[in-house]
């Protein structure tokens, strides 16, 4: 597929996402996405609503008795603990179907060719809830639903993920564990939470390829990486859209791990990524937030990453 001149990159938000209400002191907090818009408001963007995603999309993750029992538990007023780390608040549920209904907008915005990328400013994370399991601050799988939106809704045969939070994407690795058609990449901080993505955690195909990286490793490591095994691996996989798990906690600043990646490691990593998505998917990238804490350095990793976007986009 040709590349179409003049495209632009869209921003999938709603204010829905303030009002997921997690418990005082929580490093997930509304205050995360108050510093993107912050960091991000003068950009040229395509600014899109998220909408609101019913079961459809959803079930081909999670089988309806787990909907019904977040549903049951959403609270009126204040918050309910799933566990301790993972609340509900009245309007955390909206939120999260937004979350779902925001990629899922990006990834056909993309397809269709309106826009030429997109990236989803959206709480809560996704990539730490499994298939009938919310944790680690996650309760749909955001970016594996989109992957399987891709397949199912607008007949993909090939996607690819690529996870660079610090923490392993144990939600998505399981929810696409059997799924052939996707490939899914995450590297992440071991040993660190939730406790899996060794390396001989490799899906019912071979299809997920996970990276450990030591503590106190720098983005240097995680370049190597990049060069030797996932660009090579996408390479030949040929990936029709790739999306990414965008998390900004191996940043050395961040607060919840122990990995000292600098703001240009970031911003390499994009960039990479979109030059292989743009040799093999028309540059079909659809980028969504996950982690990053660091109240001080997360709008500016977030603006950088989508300059980059920007660059491919234009």
């Amino acid at each position: 597929m040709p590349r179409v001149a003049g495209m632009t990159t869209a921003f999938l938000t709603h204010p829905d996402a303030l009002t997921h209400v997690n418990p005082e002191g929580h490093a997930e907090c509304v205050a995360r996405l108050e510093a993107i818009y912050t960091a991000t408001d003068n950009l040229d963007l395509l600014r899109m609503e998220a909408p609101l995603a019913d079961n459809t999309p959803i079930l081909r993750a999670h089988p309806q008795r787990y909907i019904d029992e977040l549903e049951a538990q959403v609270p009126i007023t204040g918050t309910v603990a799933l566990d301790p780390d993972t609340s509900l608040s009245s309007g955390t549920l909206n939120a999260a179907r937004r979350g779902v209904g925001g990629i899922i907008k990006a990834v056909d915005a993309v397809l269709d060719g309106e826009v030429g990328n997109a990236f989803v400013a959206m709480r809560p994370p996704g990539h730490h809830a499994e298939r009938e399991k919310s944790m680690g601050f996650c309760l749909f799988g955001n970016v594996a639903i989109a992957a399987l939106h891709a397949l199912e809704a607008r007949g993909l045969s090939r996607v690819a993920i690529v996870d660079f939070d610090v923490h392993h994407g144990n939600g998505t690795q399981d929810i696409l564990w059997n799924e052939s058609r996707i490939k899914f990449f995450s590297s992440h901080g071991s040993p660190l939470y939730p406790g899996t993505g060794a390396v001989n955690e490799q899906g019912a195909h071979g299809q997920i390829v996970n990276i450990p990286l030591p503590p106190e490793s720098t983005g240097a490591l995680y370049r190597e990486k990049l060069e030797s095994l996932i660009l090579p691996a996408l390479e030949d996989y040929r990936p029709e859209l790739l999306l990414i798990s965008a998390g900004f906690d191996a940043h050395a600043g961040d607060p919840l791990a122990n990995l000292n990646w600098q703001d240009d490691d970031f911003t390499y990593a994009t960039r990479r990524l979109c030059e292989m998505a743009q040799k093999h998917c028309a540059g079909r990238v659809v980028s969504a937030l996950e982690g990053g804490y660091n109240l001080s350095t997360l709008g500016g990793l977030v603006r950088a990453h989508i300059e980059v976007l920007q660059e491919f986009s234009a």
